[in-house]
């Protein structure tokens, strides 16, 4: 029964990797082998060929013939059931990195590039108030803002069969994108610094928002309000007042009574400032009075007063500076929020992706961990069988328990990184991760990771370039340092006196019922007396010369204001006010704050630019040494399959054990599970890289220009369509 045999084992592993039909494939041996690296296969798969020749070895003696033939038998099983364990194993796309495409994969057309997702950040603008016509009451109104949607996207749910949720990683970036929370906290932000620009157009100082650094303002300048200001008074008086003087009030009696007056005034005054410093203000005053003394000309009278006035700060608080400083520092707080949610959309990608392939080799990783259990298990029971028939000795089935256990131990620990993992990027991608239809949703990665294409890699001058010009922190502190600018150039001018020059010109009128009287008519008055009151002439009196009252002119209002518009009586008034404050200790603390401030925005700029050099340089030497080392664990796994393959050969021959066969076996799992944490790693130092140079919005096609609504839509990004550009373009934000 002495015979050659030889047993071929096709190894491949359907769980770790998945096909793509469309792909291109080399054939190596007459077995084809995916192409890992070919842009088109997102799901490459890998198939390698192990060639196990089994050698009986020589005769000893006939009547060891049987006991031989039945060990070569037993190893030979053993040896399948090796095979098979490992063809369940998990094998790393990657094993395929030698494999040269055919030349039809040249031809092959490329994919079509991935749909780029808008985050719509134009859904509201709070920077402009609603519009008075032809709702005059609109202004007045509050304005309805929706509440925030804290419910998992539709999306979401539609991803989920059988309660699985399998995601690619770009619909992992696009479910971030719309219900991160992080994302959904830093979307109100340029709301807010909207409503700060709103307010600094009317006048108002910026409330500021944390993080922009606007949130005081410095210098003591006369503040305009750019809104106009119309305001009317209605006052109605009636008053009773006790005479002293009948004769100074015109009471025209010797006893103590009231003066009584009713007054009427109707008054509307209009301002507005304008950036220039300049304030403009009119007035129109009406009063009516009417009173029981007898000494009015007019009685009730009315008054109509018209004023029209002009004022201009020619120190402190003169010119454009001074008075839009805070439309201006609002402004670009509004362009640093935007940047600051630009931010945060490149580190939840960032983030996101990682986590994604964290999970992936997690699982991964799980598969390799319950194979090495597997071997571990099997091992020990053939030992146990071998020491009870006496031909191993009981330590080997100790040494084969303790391993098991390790092995057990490595499976939970690997189960556990899994199970956290997916609760990450559960999180990362949910709004309310409680939610019944995502509780226990176990994600299943469909993008397994290979080996990016090569990266052009300019020269690090220009790479740091880049990364000046395109990373969102380096934008921020350009934007702080104009505003440290337009503070230093306020507080400079605030620190002269006041001088305000103020034109004012008037006009007045009155009118009211005035008595007409008749001819004079001469009556007999009172008796001429002597100091003891007697009459001294009788029958002769002094004569009283009285004007009879025989009608009334009335006039009223119309006539006032017809005065008034013929400047019957003109009033003009320039009047100049110039407050020096002594010593003016404020104002040059506020200077030399907004100059301290100016100068520390600088040193953390270059601070800024130090750190993106730093983390620029250790991304990329990450990124080459990844790729050494995944190209190096590649190559300890195939010398390892090697290693494998020699060592079942000597057991076929004898010359090996059931033990180092296992050990080499176990080697191999573990270089194949080295080989996907270089890999993984490897897409990682990628995605960070990115992050450094301030690509990730480019390279993931993420439209920032409208991100608000959160909600993803597909866009070519074709230059001049509807959603604007994409981050580092001109005119992003």
């Amino acid at each position: 029964m002495r015979k050659d045999a030889a047993q071929a084992i096709s190894i491949g592993d359907p769980d770790l990797v998945g096909v793509n039909e469309s792909s291109p494939r080399s054939v190596i041996g007459g077995h084809r082998v995916a192409d890992a690296f070919d842009e088109t296969n997102t799901l490459p798969r890998t198939f390698y060929r192990i060639e196990c020749r089994f050698v009986p070895r020589r005769e000893k003696s006939l009547e060891g013939e049987d006991h031989t033939m039945r060990k070569q038998v037993a190893r030979s099983l053993f040896a399948a059931w090796l095979a098979g364990i490992l063809a369940a194993g998990p094998i790393s796309p990657v094993f395929a990195q030698q494999a040269t495409p055919t030349p039809q994969a040249s031809e092959q057309k490329p994919a079509a590039p991935p749909a780029a997702a808008s985050l719509q950040l134009s859904k509201h603008n709070f920077s402009k108030a609603p519009r008075a016509f032809p709702t005059l009451a609109r202004p007045y109104r509050p304005i309805k803002i929706e509440e925030p949607n804290l419910v998992n996207s539709p999306r979401l749910e539609q991803l989920i069969h059988d309660r699985k949720l399998e995601v690619s990683l770009q619909d992992a970036i696009e479910l971030a994108l719309e219900n991160n929370m992080d994302i959904i906290v830093q979307r109100y932000n340029p709301w807010i610094a909207d409503t700060d620009i709103l307010r600094t157009l009317g006048g108002g100082a910026g409330r500021g928002l944390s993080g922009t650094g606007t949130a005081s303002v410095l210098g003591n300048i006369p503040s305009l309000n750019f809104d106009p200001v119309l305001t009317s008074t209605i006052t109605y008086d009636d008053r009773n007042t006790p005479v002293n003087n009948p004769f100074i009030s015109g009471t025209g009696t010797a006893s103590l009574t009231s003066l009584t007056t009713h007054t009427a005034q109707y008054n509307t005054q209009y301002s507005q400032g304008f950036h220039t410093g300049t304030g403009l203000f009119a007035s129109w005053n009406n009063t009516r009075s009417s009173s029981t003394s007898t000494f009015n000309i007019f009685n009730p009278s009315v008054q109509s007063t018209l004023f029209a006035g002009i004022s201009q700060q020619l120190l402190n608080g003169f010119g454009l500076l001074p008075n839009t400083r805070n439309i201006l520092i609002a402004k670009n707080s509004r362009k640093i929020t935007d940047l600051q949610f630009a931010q945060q959309a490149i580190t939840t990608i960032t983030n996101t992706s990682n986590t994604y392939w964290e999970l992936v080799f997690a699982r991964e990783n799980v598969k390799v961990q319950q194979r090495a259990v597997d071997v571990a298990q099997k091992l020990y029971e053939d030992n146990k069988k071998q020491v009870e028939i006496g031909t191993m000795a009981p330590l080997d089935v100790t040494r084969a328990e303790s391993e098991l256990a390790t092995d057990r131990q490595n499976l939970i620990v690997a189960q556990t990184a899994q199970l956290q993992q997916q609760q990450v990027l559960k999180n990362a991608i949910s709004k309310n991760p409680l939610d019944p239809k995502l509780f226990d949703v176990e994600i299943v990665p469909t993008d397994m990771p290979r080996q990016p294409e090569a990266i052009e890699a300019p020269s690090f001058e220009d790479a740091v370039k880049e990364a000046y010009a395109k990373r969102p922190d380096i934008q921020q502190q350009i934007l702080n340092l104009k505003n440290g600018d337009i503070e230093v150039r306020a507080t400079r001018n605030a620190l002269l006196p006041t001088a305000t020059l103020i034109g004012e010109y008037g006009s007045v009128g009155l009118a009211g019922n005035q008595p007409i009287f008749g001819t004079p008519v001469i009556t007999r008055g009172a008796p001429i007396v002597d100091a003891t009151g007697a009459a001294v002439t009788p029958n002769e009196f002094v004569g009283v010369t009285t004007r009879p009252v025989i009608g009334t002119s009335r006039a009223g209002l119309g006539t006032a204001v017809d005065q008034v518009f013929h400047n019957n009586f003109p009033d003009y008034t320039v009047q100049l006010s110039v407050t020096v404050p002594i010593r003016n200790r404020q104002a040059q603390a506020d200077n030399q704050r907004a100059i301290l401030t100016r100068r520390q925005l600088e040193a953390q700029m270059q601070q800024l630019r130090n750190l993106a050099l730093l983390d620029v340089r250790t991304t990329y030497i990450a990124l080459q040494q990844d790729r050494a080392r995944v190209e190096a664990a590649a190559k300890a796994r195939e010398l390892q399959q090697q290693t494998f393959d020699a060592e079942q050969k000597k057991y076929q021959l004898g010359a090996s054990t059931v033990y180092q066969v296992i050990l080499t076996q176990r080697d191999l799992i573990n270089a194949q599970g080295n080989e996907l944490r270089a890999l993984s790693d490897l897409v990682e130092a990628k995605t960070n890289y990115e992050r450094a140079l301030g690509r990730t919005l480019e390279v993931n096609r993420v439209n920032i220009a409208n991100a608000k609504s959160g909600e993803i839509e597909r866009d070519t990004l074709i230059p001049g369509t509807l959603h604007g550009e994409v981050v580092g373009t001109p005119k992003t934000y």
